[in-house]
């Protein structure tokens, strides 16, 4: 038990998404940790699998990961497992409209199919809760 709980930590300080107001990166790898293991506890969450599919988790005011770096042509799902916030997913710098706001449980896709270096933020924590993330998309 103890060296699955290592190896989750492990895993989770990989997937790293970080608010501005996290004080240190042992806070950000155990919100991304909570995260995942709230994520794999949530039956109504979509669970996207395959190939070309990649998945973000928004908890605590954090994208997790907060950088992830895909190949062209990867969905990536971006999926609220928070209790009771709702966020959005928001390409600004790139042109795009602002998802819905997305309630606990909810999820919304996006296709990366050019690439580039595309950050993102949530439309209504990204200032005041530094809650941002970055996709780098490489070619195929």
């Amino acid at each position: 038990m103890r060296a699955m709980m290592a190896a989750a930590v492990a895993l989770a300080g990989l997937l790293v998404s970080a608010p501005a107001s996290a004080d240190s990166d042992a806070e950000k790898r155990e919100i991304c940790a909570e995260a995942w293991t709230r994520y794999e506890t949530l039956e109504d969450a979509p669970k996207p699998t395959g190939p070309n599919t990649a998945t973000v988790l928004m908890y605590k005011y954090t994208f997790c990961p907060f950088e992830l770096t895909v190949k062209a042509g990867t969905t990536v799902h971006f999926i609220n497992v928070d209790k009771r916030t709702s966020h959005s997913v928001w390409f600004k710098e790139a042109g795009q409209d602002e998802s819905e706001r997305l309630f606990p449980e909810e999820g919304w896709s996006l296709p990366l199919l050019d690439p580039g270096r595309y950050p993102y933020l949530c439309g209504p924590h990204w200032e005041q809760e530094g809650m941002v993330g970055t996709v780098t998309v490489t070619p195929e």
